[in-house]
């Protein structure tokens, strides 16, 4: 969550220059400011997960059988989950005050649906960060670039959908498609098969 605050402070930062140095703060900037926090955000996964590897070699070197008591699948899992509550806590915070009043949402003809649907979006973000975070542990164990291009391509594809807001179908669908195969993507690479969800379902 640390890593992911700090990506946060250097996406503001970023912006709060480019706005100074451009004079002007319109909507043609946030696009590439959305873009520049994606990027931030994956490069501090990077950096959390390099963290993480020093600090599993640590511990193994501390064990008595000189493994570590946690494996790299368990700190990515602790890792993507982390990322996605915190970023969950900001994105939902500023909603749930305005939710408080005073006001009407949708009194001026605008979507009624607001509220609802962001807590669907946010609820998409946090599991799409834990199981971007399985995947991008993974692939930076066996180096494999696919992966992370994968990754921060679905990443920068999640945070354009945004831009279609207020028309929620074309966003929340492809959103929640997308959280479906990388959710799917994500099981796989840790190890899961539907052979084994049938063992679990049937108790053996």
């Amino acid at each position: 969550a640390f890593f992911w605050l700090l990506s946060l402070l250097a996406a503001s930062l970023l912006w709060f220059v480019s706005v100074r140095l451009s004079g002007r703060e319109d909507a043609a900037l946030l696009p590439l400011g959305a873009a520049a926090a994606v990027l931030l955000q994956e490069l501090c996964r990077f950096a959390c997960f390099k963290l993480l590897k020093k600090a599993d070699e640590g511990l193994a070197t501390l064990s008595e059988d000189g493994r570590s008591p946690i494996s790299l699948r368990q700190m990515a899992y602790v890792s993507g989950l982390s990322f996605g509550i915190i970023s969950g806590v900001f994105s939902v915070i500023n909603i749930l005050a305005d939710s408080a009043g005073p006001g009407t949402v949708g009194i001026h003809g605008d979507s009624p649906y607001y509220f609802i649907t962001s807590a669907f979006l946010t609820m998409a973000l946090v599991l799409l960060h834990t199981f971007w975070g399985i995947i991008f542990f993974d692939a930076c164990e066996r180096r494999r670039a696919v992966g992370l291009g994968l990754v921060v391509g679905g990443h920068l594809l999640a945070s354009g959908l945004t831009f279609l807001n207020p028309w929620y179908e074309a966003s929340l669908g492809p959103i929640f498609i997308l959280t479906l195969c990388t959710g799917l993507w994500a099981f796989s690479t840790a190890g899961g098969s539907f052979h084994n969800v049938l063992k679990c379902l049937s108790c053996k």
